[in-house]
């Protein structure tokens, strides 16, 4: 899925009216997996001067990658800091590390040919998913179609849930990235390569 998406499904599962600071904890939580790939990438284009279509065609899937992302994506590794979270009673990372577990799970069920190991460090085994978000080949402008809804629905749901302009403001942010290709293109094309 597109990171803004994991983003907002943290938020509608994880953030608690009131206790505001779990509206950030989650956001950040759905945003924190990608953290590292957004970090390779801008390094390799920018700094490496790698260009853009070596960088997602081979350096993504190296080996060397792929181990990154098998720790960022850890079933174990989120789902340790979650129970950790809630023995500990601590909601603000409760939220955090709940948002990082549903973006491990909900890419294991969208990524095919970029799948990633989330059973790390107990196994190498990667799931190839039937679906991928962005692979046309694998149902992708379907379940792109899908996806920006799922953003609509959990935005609006958000805006009406938090009653602070500051969190509606936040949580359009987020939605911002998913909407406004579709809006200005009227197709999907601008979603593919966003995490």
């Amino acid at each position: 899925m597109n990171t803004p998406s994991h983003m907002l499904i943290g938020a509608a599962v994880f953030a608690r009216p009131l206790v505001p600071a779990t509206l950030v904890a989650a956001l950040v939580g759905g945003l924190a997996p990608d953290l590292p790939m957004f970090a390779l990438v801008l390094w390799s284009i920018r700094v490496l001067n790698v260009p853009e279509h070596e960088v997602f065609s081979k350096l993504f899937f190296s080996e060397n990658w792929q181990a990154v992302f098998a720790v960022d994506h850890s079933f174990f590794i989120w789902g340790g800091l979650l129970a950790l979270a809630i023995w500990r009673k601590q909601f603000i990372l409760r939220a955090f590390a709940g948002a990082g577990l549903l973006h491990a799970l909900a890419d294991l069920l969208t990524h095919h040919d970029d799948a990633r190991r989330q059973f790390w460090p107990v196994s190498d085994w990667v799931f190839r998913s039937p679906v991928s978000y962005w692979d046309a080949r694998f149902y992708g402008n379907v379940f792109g179609m899908f996806e920006v809804a799922l953003v609509v629905t959990l935005t609006a749901l958000l805006c009406w849930r938090l009653s602070r302009w500051r969190e509606r403001l936040l949580v359009l942010a987020v939605a911002t990235p998913v909407l406004i290709p579709v809006l200005l293109t009227g197709s999907l094309h601008g979603l593919h390569g966003m995490g």
